[in-house]
């Protein structure tokens, strides 16, 4: 085998708390992730020699400041592999949207490095190496609804919460998840999830229960800088979504749907210039 493919899926946080800030200045997570159908096309093949980044977003570096390259090499130089790899990157995730978008590509590079060469790693040892380029790499190896704890490295799988309408908006704003992290201020947040009734409503598959109980704590910085995120879920719940909330540290806002036909017509009537609009689904399947 010389070229695999990966569709490598965005995320959305059906709930977001964030416990404590930690002594080596990362925070302690509790949130509950969500793979959607929303993806990139990730295409791998051998070379002869060097990483090669190819993508078709001029946001998006080719180079060592690229996240999938970095998991190139990371496993290469860890399963000592000399010759070279193309990563052909189709983007159609948002660019810095809360939606793991590059987290999902490096884990792709991993998986198909994997593949490629037959390095026999489980999904647990590549989320071990996926950890030490970003916190969301290793829950974008396995998918899926889970529950996020620590940075976001400890995974535990939850029942799944597939097929629900999505719409996804992200406004022309670029948010800086450091700037959010460090403009958090913990002391002062009053309205917390109750994860565990997310995740009961989430076993369930209780819809009503879910978007009635959606809350992300990073709002309180996000939100208040950028009050278009306001006027994102406003304008969602005005078009028929049942809960609306930002997804990670934003500026992307999602809105859940109870059937189709809603989520379409509340698509056709949002999409503009303002902003990047979307209509997805949650889904169960892993990254293939």
């Amino acid at each position: 085998m010389e070229r695999v493919e990966y569709k490598a899926r965005a995320k959305i946080n059906l709930s977001l708390d964030v416990l404590r800030k930690r002594e080596d200045g990362y925070h302690d997570l509790k949130m509950v992730m969500q793979t959607l159908g929303l993806h990139d096309l990730v295409s791998i093949e051998k070379t002869d020699s060097q990483i090669k980044i190819d993508c078709n977003s001029a946001y998006i570096p080719e180079g060592e400041g690229n996240i999938a390259y970095k998991a190139a090499k990371l496993i290469m130089d860890e399963y000592g592999i000399k010759t070279g790899i193309n990563i052909n990157i189709k983007k159609m995730i948002p660019v810095a949207a809360g939606l793991a978008g590059g987290s999902s590509d490096a884990a792709a590079v991993l998986k198909g490095i994997n593949s490629l060469y037959d390095l026999g790693a489980s999904l647990d040892d590549l989320a071990r190496l996926g950890k030490k380029i970003g916190a969301d790499v290793p829950y974008c190896i396995f998918g899926g609804t889970m529950l996020a704890e620590g940075i976001g490295d400890t995974l535990t799988r939850l029942s799944p919460f597939d097929g629900v309408d999505i719409i996804l908006v992200k406004p022309n704003i670029g948010v800086s998840t450091a700037f959010v992290y460090n403009n958090l201020k913990l002391e002062k947040v009053v309205d917390r999830p109750d994860t565990e009734l997310i995740i009961q409503a989430v076993g369930n598959k209780n819809l009503k229960a879910v978007a009635a109980n959606m809350k992300n704590v990073l709002e309180t910085v996000t939100e208040v800088k950028y009050t278009i995120i306001s006027e994102i879920k406003k304008r969602l719940l005005q078009n028929g979504a049942i809960g609306s909330m930002m997804s990670g540290s934003g500026p992307t806002v999602f809105g859940i749907f109870e059937d189709k036909l809603k989520a379409q017509k509340a698509y056709e009537s949002m999409k503009n210039n303002r902003w990047d609009c979307i209509l997805t689904q949650t889904i169960n399947e892993e990254m293939q």
